[in-house]
């Protein structure tokens, strides 16, 4: 896998924010030395955020994510502030863009990012038409927020040089996170994987986690070996030793736990997604909130991608099952997927998301502080399997 294949979710997330006109979209052109932004001095050309993927040269790749002005006042202009609102919640670093002396609605954004710890690099664009004005912008801001500007001209691409600079300083404290494996996966390991192919397997491929592991495996240079359910023993058996480390699907947990040599660790492909992007000491701790779950209750499921669901799906029939089995039949059990996530998540007992492989780790870290900001227990899909299989103290995370 190449730079160039490294999927969005693994990119970093740079967010433009600005008013209507500020010259967000020509500044991603500027950045990029492409026209891959739409330019209009058209308001509102921009409507729901855009996101694109591209590698700038000293920072690798990064997804860019293109939103609507947050002064918007047409029509649509208070959904398009909502879902440029949305955005922040994925962005690991902001460019917010000053164009005017008014700069109250840009410190408020400012003051937004701030609160959720994400990196800001003001911008004063069009200094080729600002003059002096520049100068005063730079002042207010600096006096404001204790931030020092970088004044660019899209226009003319004076100045972009100092914002790529400016994002390598400012990169987020957290974003060179261990690797997918680690600390589970030693260096020279030997691994096998249990990957079942079953309805839900996408024809002719692996589903992402799958690939981002072997992945990860390999720069490690292990040994990996990669079986379906009913190869198992079949593999234990022609290996000569133990495997260091099993990861599985979590819909086959136990199956491969009363499989599983002892020396063996065991994991699952749910279960390293939620350590790596998500918070798993939070995640376990929540899980057990399912023995408080009554028929009275309400649980909530949440996937990221919005694929069309099929017989046996995990999310929307094998748990809410394996639940109602434990709770009773009254439990009752909202499913939401892709952007779709309740602001107000008060009216829920359990929250249980699935991996997050189709979303950056700042974004799945925001949806388990949201949760946990309401005192809303927020657990992940393996997690929960698991522990409903009484075996959540066996498995490594």
């Amino acid at each position: 896998m190449s730079l160039n294949d490294t999927p969005r979710s693994e990119r970093l997330h740079i967010g433009l924010f600005g008013k209507t006109n500020s010259g967000k979209s020509s500044l991603i052109n500027a950045l990029t030395g492409q026209d891959i932004a739409i330019v209009s001095d058209v308001a509102g050309t921009t409507a729901d955020p855009v996101y694109k993927s591209m590698e700038i040269h000293g920072i690798g790749p990064v997804v860019f994510i293109d939103t609507a002005g947050f002064d918007d006042s047409s029509i649509l202009g208070e959904m398009r502030v909502r879902k440029t609102g949305e955005a922040l919640q994925k962005t690991d670093i902001a460019l917010v863009i000053f164009t005017d002396t008014d700069i109250d609605q840009e410190l408020a954004w400012i003051e937004k990012l701030k609160a959720q710890k994400t990196p800001v690099i003001p911008v004063i664009n069009k200094i080729d038409l600002l003059g002096k004005k520049a100068e005063d912008i730079a002042e207010k801001i600096h006096s404001a927020c204790h931030l020092r500007p970088v004044a660019v001209s899209a226009l003319d691409r004076s100045g972009i040089a100092a914002i790529r600079e400016a994002i390598m300083r400012r990169l987020p404290e957290d974003y060179d996170v261990p690797s997918l494996t680690s600390p589970i996966v030693k260096e020279n390991a030997l691994v096998l994987l249990v990957m079942p192919q079953d309805i839900q397997a996408p024809k002719g491929r692996l589903i992402l986690p799958q690939v981002q592991t072997i992945r990860d495996l390999l720069d490690k240079h292990c040994v990996v070996v990669s079986v379906t359910t009913d190869g198992i023993d079949r593999a234990l058996e022609s290996l000569g030793r133990a495997p260091d480390v099993i990861i599985t699907d979590s819909q086959v947990f136990k199956t491969v736990y009363d499989k599983k040599p002892a020396k063996s660790l065991l994991t699952s492909f749910s279960v390293l997604m939620a350590a790596y992007k998500g918070d798993i000491d939070y995640f376990t701790e929540s899980v057990r909130a399912i023995e408080s779950l009554t028929e009275q209750s309400r649980v909530l499921i949440a996937e990221a991608c919005t694929h069309a669901p099929l017989a046996e799906d995990i999310g929307r029939e094998k748990i809410p099952r394996f639940l109602r089995k434990k709770v009773g039949s009254g439990l009752t059990v909202d499913i939401v997927s892709g952007q779709d996530f309740p602001e107000d998540l008060s009216g829920y007992d359990l929250i249980i998301h699935c991996g997050g492989c189709m979303f950056n780790r700042k974004y799945m870290l925001s949806r388990a502080g949201q949760a946990k900001a309401q005192h809303v227990p927020m657990t992940n899909y393996g997690v929960t399997i698991a522990y409903l299989n009484g075996i959540l103290d066996k498995i490594s995370f």
